[in-house]
């Protein structure tokens, strides 16, 4: 099956250079007015039979469904049933002397591109890259149009090979011949819609003269200095003239230049190739540890001393080890020599029916991630590769990119010699765009393939196979990539999803219903997946969460709630399960009468237990070496994976991994007859020097002892505190030993510097040895105050102080961000927060909820500040 049949084809492993002088080629973007119609399947072999359709307007890059969401229409049942055509307009945009090439990527799936009634172009596969030469068929006024061909009738069709497994992830098992998004089509957890039309950038490009192409880059250490390899190649070079190609790399430590010596002409095209050292480099570091230092290499095509074109692009240079035997002890991320806990998510597009995000939207979405403390983002097997923008920014901000080839669940024809020449192009032209850069760590066959088979306790072992064994790690090796190659996740063992061998997806505590301890007892050596709970969005002005809008006592609540098809539960339930095991309560019985404390403790529950979690696997002697949640966005409106909603807004959950995944972090475990031990750490790159104050109380109120204790880490280091051993003496800290009742019910730990004052701890957290509080109690009773006033610098802060303790404050105040939320206010101490806004005319008016207040705070300024 071949992934395309061009009209006219030029090489097209690689998507355009990211910049090239406006000298030798001009690019001319066909996002502007598009629109798009839908016909029964066939009912138009060509444009000839499209004049009379219904059009509504549509954005490429875009989908049918969000041209028709946008446009009022009605959404069929199935999108894959119809044919969908785009269609556009534009001026003839070359000039004497150039020609023009058609650039097309993301054509979701089974596509036919018609320039002015020709078709030049077909495609098989929404993951391809195409280029067509286009010149013949140009007039000054021009019509490109695009039919998505329906994919139901020829998912219908039986195909050969057999398949040797089903899996339940989709509903139609031949979608394992068709390469395109599963996400959409697994009627679990990402129902639809199914991404249908041009997903993907449609540019013309225009050349008049030669010009850069495939620059091909490799940076790397030897000893203390920088290796840059460059390969790059010209065609359409002039019969005479001498031909120069310069390479020049600009960063943070100086600027190097070189001449590529080494060239090979064949008639008008040219290949140029070499190596240039940069003396002692700044390292790129994931953000969580340091800098992720950058530079700039430009290669520039002169003849005669004229410079006809330029293109350049960033590396980075680092080293990047993962452990001895992945398979038994998983991966172990050393980058720089350093040990690195690996945390984040699966992400995810930011929504399947309009799933081009501008770079603002996807900047602000990986920002986010890097205020978590996040390092990590896995791009799955069941959605699609993502743009250049996503890398840029990924090699920018200094996150790692574990890297799934698009396969996931289902048994591909690795027989079918025209399935593996497209999947080898594919990977190629993907291998291409992200080898090279810093940010990539983990590049994986594909998700659960390997599970899959095992759990059915078939005899096949697919990650040994031609696909999985044999051509993708072939690729992975040739593209010259240091990142790691993993077959499949989960991967390892006689059985590849025991969680402590190799690379697990773990979800002993979520789905399996184990209790917390089972994240100790498991030895996770590495979570590619884990945790995965129905996360309770917060509500907005427009779209209200609990009794004044959608919640739990509507029909449609239930849509944005994943679930495994088959199973007679749901993640809600299993949020359920833990909420009665923290909270002590039925939540059907609370649910039932109160839907807004339900939520609230909703809420609170997978926050802590995701924090808990991953404060057992970051602590120093535990064996795993990373994990990631999925995922970090929901797909649909509700109580999804995501520890982001739909729309790319927070979680409580999220600002409680937060605190635990901070660079420069305190936390707890409960070690049982061992006491409660207090872990810090230090990520960063420069020494820490802090106290740690712990603070033990009875009745959630009176103090009953309190130690601190100097410390000085140095970077990527951390430490380990007993409290027993930091107040000097036996308090039966974690109430194993119940020799009477608990001499404290709560247990607070505060990293501070002396200079900071109180107000803002670097890092602080709780522990609750007899349980959580049950009870609700007044504002007074509580002896809550909270004012909100200008801080000296500008801007608007909130200082709070309780003489008991607040348990999970939030604060809402609509069109400003606070620094924290969903913290605890420790007794007897204030805390400041600081209070963010666009709008520098806004005044803060809002409220303070928390889990043990009984009402609200009112949040507004007081008269004249």
């Amino acid at each position: 099956m071949p992934a395309s049949t061009p009209g006219s084809p030029l090489p097209a492993t690689d998507p355009p250079l990211s910049a090239a002088s406006a000298a030798a080629r001009r690019w001319r973007d066909l996002s502007g007015t598009w629109e798009m119609a839908g016909t029964a399947p066939g009912a138009a072999s060509g444009p000839d039979g499209i004049t009379g359709l219904g059009w509504v307007p549509a954005t490429v890059p875009g989908t049918a469904a969000g041209a028709l969401r946008a446009a009022g229409a009605p959404e069929p049942a199935d999108l894959d049933s119809m044919d969908w055509w785009f269609r556009t307009r534009f001026h003839r945009p070359v000039g004497p002397g150039e020609s023009a090439t058609l650039h097309a990527g993301g054509l979701a799936t089974v596509a036919e591109v018609y320039l002015n009634g020709t078709q030049v172009l077909t495609s098989e596969s929404m993951f391809a890259w195409h280029a067509v030469a286009v010149d013949r068929w140009l007039q000054d006024d021009n019509e490109l149009a695009i039919c998505f061909r329906a994919l139901a009738p020829l998912l219908a069709v039986r195909r050969r090979p057999r398949a040797r497994w089903r899996t339940r992830l989709v509903a139609n098992g031949n979608l394992r011949f068709y390469r395109t998004m599963l996400l959409g089509r697994a009627p679990g957890f990402a129902p639809g819609p199914p991404v249908v039309g041009p997903w993907g950038p449609i540019r013309l490009s225009c050349r008049g003269g030669p010009a850069l192409e495939d620059l091909t880059l490799r940076a790397g250490l030897r000893g203390d200095d920088g290796v840059v390899q460059v390969t790059t190649t010209v065609d359409r070079l002039p019969d005479r003239g001498a031909v120069e190609v310069a390479v020049e790399v600009d960063g943070p430590t100086g600027r190097w230049r070189e001449v590529l010596t080494d060239v090979e002409r064949d008639q008008d095209r040219l290949t140029a190739s070499g190596e240039l050292t940069v003396t002692g480099p700044a390292l790129w570091w994931p953000h969580t540890h340091g800098e992720p230092e950058r530079y700039m290499v430009t290669a520039t095509l002169s003849v005669d001393g004229a410079v006809l074109d330029t293109a350049a692009r960033s590396i980075g240079f680092r080293t990047l080890t993962a452990g001895e035997d992945i398979e038994h002890d998983g991966l172990q991320l050393r980058v720089n020599d350093v040990p690195v806990f690996a945390r984040g998510a699966v992400w995810t597009p930011s929504e399947l029916a309009a799933p081009a995000p501008d770079p603002a939207t996807i900047r602000a979405r990986l920002q986010a991630v890097c205020d978590a403390g996040m390092n990590m983002l896995r791009i799955p097997g069941t959605a699609c590769y993502e743009g250049e923008t996503f890398h840029d920014l990924c090699d920018e901000l200094g996150l790692l990119v574990w890297q799934d080839f698009m396969f996931a669940n289902l048994d591909y024809p690795e027989s079918d010699a025209d399935f593996m020449r497209a999947v080898e192009l594919e990977a190629r032209q993907v291998l291409r765009r992200i080898a090279w850069r810093p940010s990539l760590a983990v590049v994986c066959g594909g998700s659960e393939v390997a599970q899959q088979v095992a759990m059915l306790g078939l005899d096949v072992r697919p990650a040994e196979g031609p696909l999985y064994g044999d051509l993708l790690p072939a690729l992975v090796a040739e593209s010259g990539t240091d990142a790691v190659y993993v077959p499949s996740t989960p991967w390892g063992g006689a059985l590849p999803f025991r969680p402590d061998r190799g690379v697990a997806n773990y979800y002993g505590v979520g789905a399996y219903l184990r209790p917390l301890e089972d994240a100790r007892r498991s030895e996770v050596k590495f979570a590619a997946e884990c945790l995965a709970f129905a996360n309770v969005p917060d509500g907005t002005p427009d779209e209200p969460v609990g009794s004044g809008g959608l919640g739990p006592q509507d029909p449609a609540w239930k849509l944005g709630v994943p679930r495994d098809v088959g199973a007679g539960w749901d993640f809600e339930d299993v949020r359920d399960h833990y909420l009665a095991e923290l909270f002590g309560v039925e939540p059907a019985r609370v649910r039932a009468v109160d839907i807004d404390r339900y939520l609230e403790l909703s809420r609170a529950t997978t926050a802590e237990v995701m924090a808990e979690v991953f404060g057992e696997w970051r602590r120093r002697q535990s064996p795993c070496g990373g994990a990631l949640v999925l995922w970090l966005a929901d797909l649909l409106p509700g109580a999804g994976w995501g520890l982001m909603d739909h729309r790319g807004r927070p979680k409580l959950v999220y600002h409680h991994l937060r605190r635990a995944l901070a660079p420069v972090a305190v936390w707890s475990s409960d070690e049982g007859l061992g006491g409660v031990v207090a872990h810090v750490a230090n990520d960063g790159p420069d020494p820490l020097e802090a106290t740690l104050r712990v603070a033990l109380y009875r009745s959630s109120e009176l103090r009953v002892a309190e130690a601190r204790v100097k410390l000085r880490l140095e970077p990527h280091s951390g430490s380990e505190h007993n409290v027993e051993e930091l107040v000097g003496r036996f308090v039966d800290a974690s109430w194993s030993y119940r020799f009477g009742p608990p001499a404290q019910d709560l247990i607070v730990f505060s990293l501070e510097r002396p200079d900071d004052g109180e107000g803002r701890p670097l890092s602080q957290t709780i522990r609750f040895p007899a349980g959580r509080p049950a009870a609700t109690e007044t504002a007074t009773a509580l002896g809550l105050s909270a004012d909100v006033a200008r801080e000296p610098g500008g801007g608007w802060g909130l200082r709070l102080y309780a003489r008991r303790l607040v348990y999970g404050c939030r604060i809402t105040l609509p069109g400003f961000v606070p620094e924290d939320d969903g913290f605890s206010l420790e007794p007897g101490y204030t805390r400041d927060v600081r209070l963010t806004t666009l709008d520098p005319d806004a005044e803060p008016a809002g409220a303070l909820t928390a889990i043990n207040l009984d009402g609200q705070v009112p949040l507004a300024p007081e008269a004249g500040t």
